[in-house]
């Protein structure tokens, strides 16, 4: 695997545009590729959180407990804005907090050093994208997204007595295709209406578009009824298991969507935050997952799944059934479509092999 063939020597980016409001600038560090010191757990390969400070120009870089905190954010005196990045880990947990979005690591950060241990991994598949979204060698500058209302037809998908996921997402779908086209992207519909599609199919369609192009599939969720919040899924890297899963041995095979592991991530970051600060108080973050989910293997084009609630929470499922609701994740969407783009088609002012 190869692991930052690029350093980011005195340059200035665009840091976690992806997940703020306004632009977020930090200096990043002049680290090149053999400046990492690698330490191996179990096989696997760590970098030390030393490291990224350094690397991605953290100002400060902190532990307490079990909680170690990376910050170059900043307030600008005349705005009162903030700008730059935060990161929270916990030893021993996968949970990351980057500029309050969740993320679930494939692998613990381990113990080691004074601030503890990041796997490689996660570093050069997760937040590396989402630090340098302008880095990103095959993030095309699209004009067209592929909504995939998940479900209908025959599989309405979740449901309750207020009415059926497959309803709620086609309607979701049709809201972020008006936004969308109002902002000049061409927007094309895996389904146009109550039909049944099979998860082959709307593959099928999806790599039939030939422009540039990004893939959203919509979806409603349930579970148990205390289960609340959004989540969003990408497809998990070669080696990494389906969340929630043990790894198996047809997890190390590569599929078409990895091909856009980098990208991926960096879409889902964006579309996860955006709707996040549009639903406030009335959602809950359940964070960005890595998933074996059919629809994101085969797709050509950068693709996530998004889920925007569960219908089978009580509270939750009459949000769903809310057009306001709705329109608040249908303009996170919008909101996020226009900032991927932004961030991932904006050069790196710096590109100095190590």
């Amino acid at each position: 695997m190869a692991f930052f063939s690029r350093s980011a020597a005195a340059a200035r980016h665009v840091v976690f545009l992806l997940t703020l409001s306004v632009a977020s600038v930090v200096g990043v560090g002049a680290v090149h590729a053999q400046d990492w010191s690698i330490t191996k757990i179990d096989g696997r390969e760590y970098v030390s959180v030393e490291n990224v400070k350094k690397f991605y120009g953290f100002h400060t870089a902190t532990r307490e407990g079990s909680t170690v905190t990376l910050s170059s954010v900043t307030i600008d005196p005349k705005t009162k804005l903030s700008a730059g990045a935060l990161m929270k880990l916990q030893i021993g947990s996968q949970e990351c907090l980057l500029n309050n979005v969740k993320f679930i690591f494939t692998y613990n950060v381990e113990s080691g050093g004074s601030l503890g241990l990041i796997s490689r991994m996660d570093l050069a598949k997760l937040i590396d994208p989402v630090l340098r979204p302008s880095f990103i060698p095959n993030a095309e500058n699209f004009k067209t997204v592929i909504l995939d209302a998940g479900h209908g037809g025959k599989d309405p998908g979740a449901t309750n007595p207020l009415g059926t996921e497959s309803a709620y997402n086609l309607s979701l779908a049709f809201r972020v295709k008006k936004l969308l086209e109002s902002s000049g992207f061409k927007v094309i519909l895996t389904r146009t209406s109550d039909e049944y599609l099979s998860l082959q199919e709307r593959v099928e369609l999806a790599n039939a578009v030939r422009d540039d192009a990004i893939f959203i599939s919509l979806h409603f969720n349930s579970g148990g009824r205390d289960a609340r919040g959004i989540e969003t899924f990408t497809l998990s890297p070669p080696g990494v298991a389906h969340y929630g899963s043990e790894v198996k041995a047809g997890d190390a095979a590569v599929r078409r969507g990895n091909e856009h592991d980098s990208a991926n991530i960096a879409l889902a970051t964006s579309v996860h935050g955006c709707i996040l600060r549009e639903l406030k108080e009335n959602t809950f973050d359940r964070g960005i997952k890595r998933a074996r989910f059919s629809v994101l293997s085969g797709v050509r084009h950068p693709a996530i799944l998004f889920e925007g609630g569960f219908m089978s929470h009580p509270y939750e499922a009459r949000l769903i059934n809310d057009e306001r609701y709705q329109a608040l994740v249908a303009n996170g969407i919008k909101k996020a479509v226009e900032k991927y783009r932004y961030a991932v088609t904006r050069k790196a002012v710096t590109k100095s092999e190590p």
